[in-house]
C-alpha cells in the first residue's frame, strides 16, 4: 500500500508540475517528463534520496537526448 501511495503522489505532482509547461519547447517538455519518470523509478528501485536524484538526472538526460532535432546534426 505504501508503494501505491508513493507512485500516486509522484504521478499527481508530475501532472501538476507539467501543467505549467505550455511555453516550453518539445525537447524541454520531454526532458522534464524524463526527469520525473526517472526520479520515481529511482525511488522505487532503491528508495533513497540519492537513488531518486540519480534516477531524475538519468531520466532527464534520456528525455533530452531522445527528443533532439535530427535536422541539427
Amino acid at each position: 500500500m505504501k508503494l501505491f501511495k508513493l507512485v500516486s503522489a509522484g504521478v499527481l505532482f508530475t501532472a501538476l508540475g507539467l501543467s505549467g509547461c505550455s511555453g516550453m519547447t518539445h525537447q524541454e517538455k520531454n526532458t522534464a517528463v524524463g526527469a520525473a519518470v526517472g526520479g520515481v523509478a529511482g525511488n522505487v528501485l532503491c528508495g533513497g534520496v540519492l537513488c531518486t536524484g540519480a534516477g531524475a538526472v538519468v531520466g532527464g538526460v534520456i528525455g533530452h537526448e531522445v527528443s533532439k532535432d535530427k535536422d541539427k546534426k
